[in-house]
Formats: C-alpha cells, sequence, structure tokens
C-alpha cells in the first residue's frame, strides 16, 4: 500500500475505534468499512514488468476505452487512453524506460473519466518521455471523484519500464501517445495491468541500433 493510504485510512479506522467503544455500534461500522475501502483502494501490487526491449507497458490498471490516430505537435502518432474505474489499483507506472523531459500540470475540469473531451479538458500531468526509441508522452487525468493528481517524479528523472512514478484518487484515466512506427497489440475494451500489460511494441530505429553497434564495437576495440 502506498503511503497516501495511511494518511486517509487511519482518520477513519480511529473514529471507529472510537464510536465502538462509544457503544455507537452503527456508526462504528460505518468509519470501519470506510477503512477498509481506502486501504483497499491504495493498495500497490508488485507487478512481473515484461523484459522485451521494444515494449511499452500499461502505465495504469483498467480498460482501454480509446485507440486512435492522433498528432501531437505535429508528429503523426497513436493514443491509447485507458479508464480506471474506482475498484482498480491507480497507482501508476512508467510505460517505458528513459529519462523525463518535460512534465506540465494543467489544471481543468472534472468530467467523467470515460469522456473523451475528458483527455483534454479535464486537469491532468503530462509527461513527455526521452527513451533510447524516441519521445513518447503519457498523460495522468483527473476525473470526476479523482480530485488529485499525484507525480513522485521530476523532470530530468530517469525511469525504468514499469517503475512506479504517481496516482490519481478515485478513478481516472491515463492516456499513452506513441509515434506512429509503434504496433499496437491491444484493443478498445481491453483490460490490463499497470507495468505488466503490454501495450505496444515500439522498436529501435535500424539506424540507432546500428550506431550503438557501431559504439559498442568502438568501445571494445579500445578495451582489447
Amino acid at each position: 500500500m502506498v503511503k497516501e493510504g495511511y494518511y486517509f485510512g487511519l482518520p477513519p479506522l480511529v473514529a471507529g475505534v472510537i464510536a465502538f467503544f462509544s457503544d455507537w455500534r452503527v456508526t462504528a461500522i460505518v468509519f470501519v468499512c470506510l477503512a477498509a475501502f481506502i486501504f483497499y483502494f491504495f493498495r500497490d501490487p508488485d507487478r512481473v514488468i515484461p523484459s522485451d526491449p521494444d515494449a511499452v507497458v500499461s502505465p495504469a490498471d483498467g480498460r482501454v476505452v480509446v485507440v486512435t490516430d492522433e498528432a501531437n505537435a505535429g508528429r503523426p502518432g497513436k493514443r491509447i487512453s485507458i479508464f480506471l474505474a474506482i475498484w482498480n489499483v491507480h497507482v501508476n507506472r512508467s510505460p517505458a524506460a528513459g529519462i523525463i523531459s518535460k512534465m506540465v500540470y494543467r489544471p481543468g475540469k472534472f468530467l467523467v473519466a470515460m469522456r473523451e473531451r475528458a483527455s483534454t479538458e479535464n486537469e491532468q500531468n503530462v509527461i513527455s518521455l526521452s527513451t533510447e526509441t524516441g519521445e513518447m508522452m503519457f498523460k495522468q487525468i483527473a476525473g470526476i471523484l479523482a480530485r488529485r493528481v499525484v507525480c513522485w517524479k521530476n523532470q530530468g528523472d530517469r525511469v525504468v519500464r514499469g517503475e512506479r512514478i504517481g496516482l490519481v484518487r478515485f478513478g481516472s484515466r491515463v492516456d499513452v501517445w506513441i509515434p506512429r512506427d509503434s504496433e499496437i497489440v491491444v484493443k478498445v475494451g481491453d483490460n490490463v495491468k499497470g507495468g505488466s500489460s503490454i501495450l505496444a511494441h515500439w522498436p529501435v530505429p535500424v539506424s540507432s541500433a546500428h550506431q550503438s553497434s557501431e559504439v559498442d564495437m568502438s568501445t571494445a576495440g579500445r578495451l582489447t
């Protein structure tokens, strides 16, 4: 469980204990059930991260609600949107390994996260990730109940694929944008797990791989 779970869960638990010893049994049950739900909501299970070097993993648990072609800053690409119901794990993870090149918080509305307009109009944290393959982007998007976007990383931080990066409280949405040379392997309606489900394969360009190989051979030559 993430630490936020203790901040939100302990107060109703303590209130429930006090109510129980004050013989307010119904009130005690309500508070204890609320505390149990909060602890459940903030659970943080371990995940098996795929080892495929070209895998783009889901940044969150939930259901795929959009797979569409979409340009980003003039670059053609594809967007995958995932809706997190209130019973899903809400810890967000990095979809790929790289360096956080930019992070922008955008205040906004709190529309139902299932709605398409939520991707552009809701409160969100937009994270640009510089990877070996290129630049990609993903968003933490608040929903009608999720009134707080939390990110534990900063611009310039290096992350690995599937690493925990933050959460959105009480129901939300995440968007992932990848350039068009990626191969999407999920479809609308699929249920995915953060950090372990593969959304797409985005292979390193041949030119980049060739350059990397030449650097490795050059380094090896200097060492022999």
